[in-house]
């Protein structure tokens, strides 16, 4: 799940990024709402947490913009205003859901979960992908070969999950890089070879093939 913040306060912006990312998600940060808007309005992201209060253009008029150009991806609105106007007005701007600082982060968690799980997978597909003896559960986060669980680390997850909703294609490592890290990303690219090599000794190394100069495969019916 790749996910945007919108939010100029940096401190803040950060702290919920740092966070989000531990959580397992990739997140990007921009901290204008001109730069929020082209940058939703890619359309590459999961869900997006808006501020209303930003410079360049309010969150009201981000969020009523992305609606106006049929983007439907969840928008979580947060704001230091308190008062059912203030909600009524964001909401009739077309965002999921409301949250005034401050807030507690286990609380904002929760509210990102929720409004994941109410979108549910991409065109409505199920969140459990099998492949032979593989299968992964998206929305639980579990991982079977046969009949035993595989225990994964969030970023071990990630990576498999870009690979399991695609399996049979083949998944560029600027396509993984991207999602499952982020844009900013500015450490060595081979990361995602070491992910790689730890799923397939952990799951068997005839599951993910190399396909050179292009990316991995995850073969369908191994």
């Amino acid at each position: 799940m790749r996910l945007l913040i919108v939010e100029d306060e940096k401190r803040l912006a950060l702290s919920l990024a740092k966070g989000l990312t531990a959580e397992g998600y990739a997140v990007d940060v921009v901290h204008d709402g001109l730069e929020g808007l082209h940058m939703a309005g890619e359309g590459s992201y999961d869900l997006v947490i808006l501020d209303i209060m930003l410079p360049g253009m309010n969150g009201y008029r981000v969020c009523g913009a992305l609606r106006a150009a049929g983007h439907d991806v969840p928008i979580l609105m947060l704001t230091a205003k308190d008062g059912e106007y203030d909600e009524a007005e964001g909401l009739d701007t077309g965002a999921d859901d409301y949250l005034t600082k401050p807030f507690s982060y286990v609380v904002l968690v929760a509210r990102v979960k929720a409004l994941l799980r109410r979108r549910g997978p991409a065109g409505g597909a199920s969140p459990v992908h099998e492949a032979g003896r593989l299968k992964v559960d998206t929305a639980a986060r579990r991982v079977f070969l046969a009949e035993d669980e595989i225990t994964l680390t969030t970023k071990e997850f990630s990576v498999l999950e870009q690979l399991v909703v695609r399996a049979g294609e083949v998944v560029s490592k600027a396509d993984i890089l991207e999602h499952v890290w982020d844009f900013a990303y500015e450490g060595d690219p081979n990361i995602v070879e070491v992910y790689i090599s730890t799923l397939r000794r952990k799951l068997g190394p005839e599951l993910i093939k190399t396909v050179r100069g292009a990316g991995y495969r995850l073969e369908a019916r191994a």
